[in-house]
Formats: structure tokens, C-alpha cells, sequence
């Protein structure tokens, strides 16, 4: 269904290709999996098949690409639409219309499909994303995890015989990420659709593929069965890390398969002391942040429902829940940008960021956006990062926090060439460089790989340790296992659970990582910590 002929991409302002020598073939009903580090060229290997490279994104294309017999050299996106659907890492992007309906229907629209399958189809749509109550809803108010879930169904709706998705569930909660992988499962083995599919979260969706493309970031690619590509792979989920550590063969990929494989770590582990997930706190630590009676509304419609928090100095909290539950109005309202019908906001020292200068606000409080590139307006990764610091009152620091967070950058680069990943770090990057006493951080972990989550860990337990409050609203478990002390699980507005990760994500579900599912009874959260209890 789609072959790579030697399949080279360079890019003009670059010296290496971005991709080199591609050989390979994807086969017709195939859910192949693209994994690599960020900024290793995932996004351009998407882009060529759907005509993208180099019709529209520049740089020379060397070989062919064949999607169904049709070079994609020869053949630009429009030409592509019916057999290729595409969704982009950022869904608001990709809008055309107004409202729900509408742009489930705009692709059918243009591919001249008669209406009575056209409202067929959008009703197939609807039921099968959970977005029949939302039908009519305008998509600017939508969550980030909503229209994600909107740009999905409006590839759906054409019923393409490839699909590209890059990062699909980045901003989906657990369940609504199951409840989209299950549907594109669905699409494969019922209906022969091929899946091309690059997602940094491999926990959520490795069992479901039938191959794995790795490109390890010298412009090549390899393909072979999961296990395989896994077992040596610098990138790699939890569930593997731990098949890795244990010598476990073959390597499991399902949480129902490492089980299984568990059963004599889990005696082993059974009399020994869990060692902590996190730094053990000392002390009263200062409250920060104290709101009261926080709401927030929209049209009349609660986003936030009376929610009482504190903040306190060295803490890290992971702000959870569905999607919609009101995490990035309450964050908003926090930072004081953000609507407050009701409710106080204070901080130590500085009062009701609402009430102040932006610039001294950002002193106090600093908020990270679920869309990054909101916050850049300027021509070049350098002069966002120099702009930075002269707003800061410092030098050089933003440049070696995005440097620990996506090395490698040139200064030089537009921040819109910039991948999804890249660009977060960049944002990341300008409003840490502040030192605001009070972090929030809204969905940082998307687009951003093992690595890069790793070095954000690092970088918010360092701000936790200088004296910081940070927040972070994830979807992300894992992350949120590795990287917070507290976790707040909010919804329809309210705040329904807050308490200690372990205590929290362990009696859920929904939220438990990985490692704790393999190992319950056991309240291990991380892969370190089953290797420090071991030795």
C-alpha cells in the first residue's frame, strides 16, 4: 500500500538530510507505528505521503514514494485526499468550519459524497468518538483533548485507505485514548485500512501495532516486529524498560502479557520495603497559593465549580482528569489571565496575579499554554530566547534550559519550523527563564519523547527544590508517576480526589501507570523503583 524507493529529504538549511536511503514497504490493512526521539524526521516521513513533502514544506524530495500506485512526487495533497486522510499534531490547525457537524462533514463535502452517506457517516462519527453531545458545540470551545478527537472523525468521515496520524492521542486522557485506538484498531482489522502512525506515548499504543519504524536520528529508518525494534531502541515504554531489566523473553507489550511474565518479581518484591517514587518531604512546607471558591463559567456553562486549592513551596502536583473536567480554566484562572466569575486567588508575598502588571504577574505565577506556539510572535528561536531573558533580567538561561530540553536547536530557525516537541520546549524554555515562584504547566509533555520528559522531570524537581510550586494538568501517567508528589483529579469542575501520587493513581484505574498495573497488589509506580528494592 505504501512503498519508499530510496527515499531521501533534505531540506535546503540544513546540512544532513532529514531522512536518508528510506527502503521499505507498509502493507495494505498494516498499523505501523513511527518511533523516535523528537526532531529525528517522524513528521517529515508522514508528510511524504500524503504529497506534503516537498509540495508545500520546501526542501528536495530524492526517490519515490507510492501510496496506492501514485508517486506522491507527482501527485500534490489535493489529489491524494481520497485514498490519504492526515491528521496534524495540532488539531486546530487542520479547522475549516465552525461547529462540530460541519467539520466532520467539510471533507465528505469536497469529495462530492452524496448527502444521504454523508449524514450517515457524521452520525457513525459521532458515536463513535463520544462526540454526539457535542454535536453542535462551536470547536474554539472545545478542550485541547475535544478537538482532537473532532480532527480524528473528520479523516474518519471519508473513509480513506490511509491513514496518517501523528501523535493522535497526545492531548486524550486515558480513556478517550483507549476509545480512539480501539476505533482505529477497528478501522485496520474490519476494513483493511492502512494506519501510519508516529506517537511518543508507546505505552498507550505499541500492543496495537503490527510493525514498528524506527528512525534513531541519523536519517534511516528500521522496520521489524515491536519486540524486536524495542529490545534495543533507546526509546522504549515503561512496560519494556521493565521486560528489559528483567531479561524477560519474548518481550511482553500488554500490560496482560507482562503480568503473567511478573509473577516471580512479584514474590520476590513481596516482604521487601517499597523504596519512595519521589523525595521525601521535611518540615511544614509554605503555602505559595491559596484559592478560595474558585468558578469559572462560559456562557452560562460551569467550566469550574467552587474549587478550593493550596500550593505549597518544593511540591510538584499533577493536575488530572477527563478531558473537559475544567484543568486548563482552573489554571488559567490561577494564572489570572484567565475568566473568575467568582472565587479569591492570592499569592505569598504578591496578592491576585489578576490584579497586577503581566510582567510582574509572570514573576509570581507562570503558565505554559496547552498550545505553545500562542507565546511566539518573533522570527527566530534565538531572538524568542534573548527576548526572554531581557524580559527576565537574565543571561543565557533560557538557551540552557532548551538545550536540556530538546538539544540541538539552531538559533537560527523559525519557531514555526520548529516540531510540535520542539516548540513546546522552546515556550517551556521562555517562561521558566522568569523563576516565577508559582509554575503551571498545561499539557507539557505532548510531543515531547522519554528523554524529553525525563529532562522536564529534572527541570521541575529543580524547581521544586529552589522553592517553586509547580502544577502540571497531564494526561500522561507515567509521567505524572515519575515526576509528581501530589496528584489532584478533578471533574465536571469539582475536585473530586487529593492526595499523594502513590495513594491517588494506585487506587485508579484509569490513572494507574504501567509498572503499578503489572505489579498490583504491590504500590509500585516506576521502574526505578522496582530496581532500587531489588538490590
Amino acid at each position: 500500500m505504501i512503498t519508499f524507493d530510496q527515499v531521501t529529504v533534505h531540506y535546503d538549511d540544513t546540512h544532513e538530510p532529514a531522512l536518508k536511503d528510506i527502503d521499505l514497504t507498509i502493507d495494505e490493512g498494516e498499523l505501523c507505528l513511527v518511533v523516535g526521539h523528537t526532531g529525528v524526521g517522524k513528521s517529515t516521513l508522514l508528510g511524504t505521503v500524503n504529497g506534503l513533502v516537498p509540495h508545500f514544506t520546501g526542501g528536495t524530495l530524492y526517490g519515490r514514494v507510492l501510496v496506492d500506485g501514485r508517486d506522491t512526487a507527482h501527485h500534490p495533497p489535493r489529489e491524494l485526499a481520497d485514498v490519504v486522510g492526515v491528521v496534524g499534531q495540532d488539531p486546530a490547525d487542520g479547522f475549516v468550519t465552525d461547529t462540530v457537524e460541519e467539520e466532520l462533514a467539510y471533507a465528505m463535502e469536497q469529495l462530492a459524497i452524496a448527502p444521504a452517506t454523508m449524514r450517515k457517516r457524521v452520525e457513525e462519527t459521532l458515536d463513535l468518538l463520544g462526540l454526539a453531545d457535542l454535536r453542535h458545540r462551536a470547536l474554539y470551545e472545545l478542550s485541547g483533548g475535544q478537538q482532537q478527537r473532532v480532527a480524528i472523525g473528520s479523516v474518519l468521515t471519508a473513509h480513506p485507505r490511509v491513514l496518517v496520524l501523528d501523535e493522535p492521542t497526545s492531548a486524550l486522557d486515558p480513556t478517550a485514548a483507549e476509545e480512539v485506538l480501539a476505533a482505529v484498531t477497528r478501522l485496520v482489522h474490519d476494513l483493511g485500512v492502512t494506519v501510519l502512525m508516529a506517537e511518543h506515548r508507546l505505552e498507550r499504543v505499541v500492543q496495537y501495532a503490527d510493525r514498528v519504524l524506527h528512525l534513531p536520528g541519523d536519517g534511516r529508518a528500521h522496520l521489524g516486529a515491536p519486540a524486536d525494534i524495542l529490545r534495543t531502541t533507546s526509546i522504549a515504554p515503561p512496560i519494556v524498560e521493565l521486560g528489559r531489566t528483567q531479561g524477560w523473553f519474548p518481550l511482553p507489550l500488554s500490560v496482560r502479557d507482562a503480568r503473567r511474565a511478573a509473577g516471580p518479581l512479584r514474590t520476590h518484591l513481596a516482604d521487601r520495603e517499597v523504596p519512595p517514587a519521589r523525595r521525601e518531604s521535611t518540615g511544614e512546607p509554605e503555602r505559595l497559593l491559596t484559592a478560595r471558591g474558585v468558578t469559572v463559567t462560559y456562557r452560562s456553562t460551569p467550566a469550574v465549580r467552587k474549587v478550593d486549592l493550596d500550593l505549597h513551596a518544593g511540591e510538584v502536583t499533577a493536575l488530572m482528569g477527563r478531558n473537559g473536567s475544567g484543568k486548563s480554566s482552573l489554571l488559567w484562572a490561577l494564572q489570572g489571565s484567565g475568566p473568575r466569575r467568582a472565587g479569591t486567588v492570592r499569592v505569598a508575598d504578591g496578592g491576585d496575579p489578576h490584579d497586577l502588571p503581566s510582567a510582574e504577574a509572570r514573576r509570581l505565577v507562570g503558565l505554559v499554554p496547552q498550545t505553545p506556539a500562542d507565546l511566539l510572535y518573533l522570527e527566530s528561536v534565538r531572538q524568542e530566547l534573548d527576548q526572554a531573558d531581557r524580559e527576565s533580567g537574565t543571561r543565557e538561561r533560557a538557551r540552557a534550559i532548551l538545550d536540556r530540553l530538546a538539544p540541538g536547536i539552531d538559533g537560527a530557525t523559525h519557531p514555526r519550523d520548529l516540531s510540535e516537541g520542539q516548540r513546546l520546549a522552546l515556550v517551556l524554555a521562555i517562561q521558566l527563564s522568569a523563576a516565577p515562584r508559582v509554575v503551571l504547566l498545561d499539557e507539557p509533555t505532548r510531543g515531547l519523547d522519554y528523554r524529553a520528559k525525563t529532562a522536564l522531570t529534572a527541570i521541575t524537581d529543580a524547581l521544586a527544590a529552589g522553592g517553586a510550586a509547580v502544577v502540571i494538568s497531564t494526561h500522561d501517567v507515567e509521567f505524572a508517576a515519575r515526576a509528581a508528589d501530589r496528584v489532584v483529579v478533578m471533574a465536571e469542575g469539582e475536585v473530586v480526589a487529593d492526595g499523594p501520587s502513590a495513594e491517588v493513581v494506585v487506587a485508579s484505574p484509569v490513572f494507574a501507570p504501567q509498572t503499578a498495573k503489572i505489579l498490583a497488589p504491590l504500590p509500585y509506580l516506576t521502574v526505578d523503583q522496582v530496581e532500587a528494592a531489588r538490590r
